[in-house]
This record gives C-alpha cells, sequence and structure tokens, in this order.
C-alpha cells in the first residue's frame, strides 16, 4: 500500500538535495576544519595519552574507519558502514602492532558493529553513558583519512539532534550528539571523549564545508552504543521497535497535494501489509503530527520518537486524514530481520 508516486517523488527530490551535502566519516572526501574552543584548563596531552590505547584504525578492503576498545579481549566497537559488506578486517592499535579482526555482528538501524580482533591485552575505553552538558570540552580521536590516532577538540555543541533528509536514505540520522571538534572522512567509529577521558560518543557523520557547513560533527551517544553492542554479543542482535510504515517529510507542496492545511509533519508513503500500523488502521496518505502527544514535524522526529519505545509498548498516533484528526493506538513490535 502506496501513495501516489506523484507526491513520493515531490518528497524525495528536495530531501535527496540535502541527503547528498551529508557524509559519513568515513568516505574520501576533504577533511572539516574547526579552531579548538576555549573551555576549563584540562591538560589535553595527558588526556589523549589515558584513551589513546583505547582508539583503533580499522582498515577493510574499501577503505578506513575507527574504533573504540570495547572490552580487554579484543572486542571492538565501531560504525556498521565502516565494515558495511566485510566479514574480516585488519585493526591498528596504537602501539603500531597490526591484527586481523572478525566482524561479529551489525546493527544497521543504530549504525553500531561490534568486531573481535585477534588480540587479548587491551585497554578498555570507560563509557559514559550519561549525556554530557551542551558547552562541556569534546575532544576527537580517530584516523581521518588514515591519519591514526589524530586528535581535535572543541565542545559538545548539541544534544538530540537529527539529520534532515537523511531518513529518505534508509539510515536515518537522528538522537545524535553535535560538536564543533573536526570530524572528517576515516573518523567515524571513532571516540567522543569528555574532560576525564571517558567515551561520551562515537563519531559517525559530518556535514562538509560544500555545503556550508563550519565544524558541524555528529556522535551516536555512548548509551546508545553500549546498549546496542551488549545486545549484539548476547544474542547478535539488537532490538527495535517497527510500525511497519515508510515515513516522509510533509512539505508544503505535498500538504497542497494532499488538500490538507498543514505544512508540517510525516506522511505515510507506505505501509507494510500485516504490520502493526496496517493493523491498527494506519492508511497511506495520512499525516502523522505527534506520537504519545509530541509534535512530529518530521520523518526524522518520528524515528527518533519510536526509537525511544520498547518492541511491545503501545504508541498513540495523532493522525490527520481527509482534513480530520483522530487518535490510532498502534502496538509496535520488534523489527523483523531484513
Amino acid at each position: 500500500m502506496r501513495v501516489p508516486s506523484t507526491v513520493r517523488s515531490s518528497i524525495w527530490a528536495p530531501l535527496a538535495a540535502i541527503v547528498v551535502l551529508l557524509l559519513a566519516g568515513c568516505g574520501a572526501s576533504a577533511p572539516t576544519t574547526s579552531t579548538p574552543s576555549a573551555g576549563p584548563a584540562v591538560d589535553l596531552p595527558a588526556l589523549v595519552r589515558q584513551v589513546e590505547a583505547s582508539v583503533v584504525t580499522v582498515l577493510t578492503g574499501s577503505g578506513v574507519g575507527s574504533g573504540i576498545v570495547y572490552k580487554t579481549d579484543g572486542t571492538i566497537v565501531t560504525n556498521a558502514h565502516v565494515v558495511e559488506g566485510a566479514r574480516q578486517v585488519s585493526v591498528a592499535f596504537a602501539d603500531g602492532q597490526q591484527v586481523s579482526a572478525n566482524v561479529r555482528a551489525v546493527d544497521r538501524v543504530t549504525d553500531v558493529a561490534v568486531l573481535q580482533a585477534d588480540r587479548t591485552d587491551l585497554t578498555a575505553a570507560t563509557f559514559e553513558t550519561a549525556l554530557p552538558e551542551v558547552g562541556a570540552l569534546a575532544v576527537v580521536v580517530g584516523s581521518p583519512l588514515g591519519f591514526e590516532a589524530t586528535v581535535t577538540s572543541g565542545i559538545i555543541s548539541g544534544l538530540h539532534r537529527q539529520i534532515p533528509g537523511s531518513a529518505s536514505t534508509g539510515a536515518p540520522l537522528v538522537d545524535l550528539i553535535q560538536t564543533d571538534a573536526a570530524i572528517s572522512p576515516g573518523n567515524s567509529g571513532g571516540a567522543l571523549i569528555d574532560g576525564q577521558g571517558r567515551v561520551v560518543g562515537m563519531s559517525q557523520a559530518y556535514i562538509p564545508p560544500s555545503a556550508g557547513a563550519v565544524a558541524l560533527g555528529f556522535a551516536i551517544p555512548a548509551a546508545n552504543v553500549v546498549d546496542v553492542a551488549d545486545q549484539l554479543l548476547a544474542s547478535g542482535t539488537a532490538q527495535h521497535a517497527y510500525v511497519g510504515i515508510q515515513p516522509g517529510t510533509l512539505t508544503p507542496q505535498i500538504a497542497e497535494q494532499l488538500a490538507i492545511d498543514r505544512t508540517s509533519g510525516v506522511v505515510v508513503l507506505e505501509v507494510v501489509p500485516l504490520g502493526p500500523a496496517a493493523t491498527a488502521g494506519i492508511r497511506p496518505g495520512d499525516v502523522i503530527t505527534a506520537v504519545n502527544g509530541h509534535d512530529t514535524e518530521s520523518a526524522e522526529d518520528f524515528i527518533a520518537a519510536i526509537r525511544a519505545v520498547d518492541p511491545g509498548d503501545r504508541v498513540e498516533l495523532t493522525v490527520l486524514r481527509g482534513g480530520e484528526t483522530q487518535q490510532i493506538s498502534v502496538t509496535v513490535t520488534d523489527r523483523p530481520a531484513s
């Protein structure tokens, strides 16, 4: 069940223009630059020495990324997109040693992967699962463009960030930490650390200067990394709430085509047959304006709201259909294996 192709194409066109400006942190484009921001007096060289053994370089057949030592037994976490399509990679450590590593499990929804390196004398990083404060010191450690153990610094610029248009690519970037510490291709999967040397996030993406951006980098919060990594280690998969729709951000043009008096919201582009949304009565062309009473102005807002609930939970969707607003209750399930 889908909305008309004219509506779908009208949504994708403007979003594609935004997404093409967003580069994952392990591509092959020019790095961003930033000037370290002033902050509390911190011995940065000592801070780097504290964490450098826990950040690694991940080498695949198609590129270079970064990783973080999760356990002393060789368990390493990185971004799923860093090891996309690989079963085995190489991992280089700060002491110069390089070993092979198996890709144990991957979760594409959150962009987290777990590796098992052929080495057991490692220094595990300390993960801080509480969110950092905006304005706090932020230090990025990774291997941008293959330059191992590169350090950049700045501050935490924002929390709960979403990248407009990313949902249209199939890999929505939501609920992220924003920093002005430079993140470049190759930093993906590396560490974003605080002034105590704790990992507060995993570097994931940046918006390049060609988009008019200056020092806009993003990281997955440490709490999300830990939650997903522990699930992957326990069972090889991670649970995620699943509604069974393809969401798109409503635009004024689409609102006009659907003959509704609204300029923001989430248009239901497709409903999966027999899925939770279909069972609850959601239809293609419906516009979701809120989840559990919280406004959803974009597809990224909707995805972030659904990620915050667990499989089996019931969510209340505020739905605009044919000019009338109604409440529809949906019991979410675990996302089916793809």
